[in-house]
């Protein structure tokens, strides 16, 4: 299973950015075109979404996907959790 850690460390890295760019979750929801109750529901980490909709992240963000990802929490995992099949 992934990990939850890293998924609410995406979502807050989304709502830093977001807040830095000085946009609500509606001016967002208008820029990459989600529902502004997706975006809450990503920054809250409660949505495991796609590469896809990483893109269109950082797109609006003005990075690139290296840097959308580049986010502290991660450093912090000791251990990462996956899912594998035996």
């Amino acid at each position: 299973m992934i990990n939850k850690h890293l998924i609410k460390g995406f979502g807050l890295r989304v709502r830093e950015l977001r807040e830095e760019k000085q946009l609500s979750q509606e001016k967002l929801s208008f820029a990459t075109g989600f529902h502004r109750t997706y975006i809450g529901m990503i920054e809250r980490g409660e949505r495991n979404i796609s590469l896809t909709n990483m893109a269109v992240f950082a797109k609006v963000f003005e990075l690139n996907l290296s840097e959308l990802l580049d986010f502290k929490v991660l450093n912090s995992f000791k251990k990462y959790e996956t899912k594998t099949q035996n």
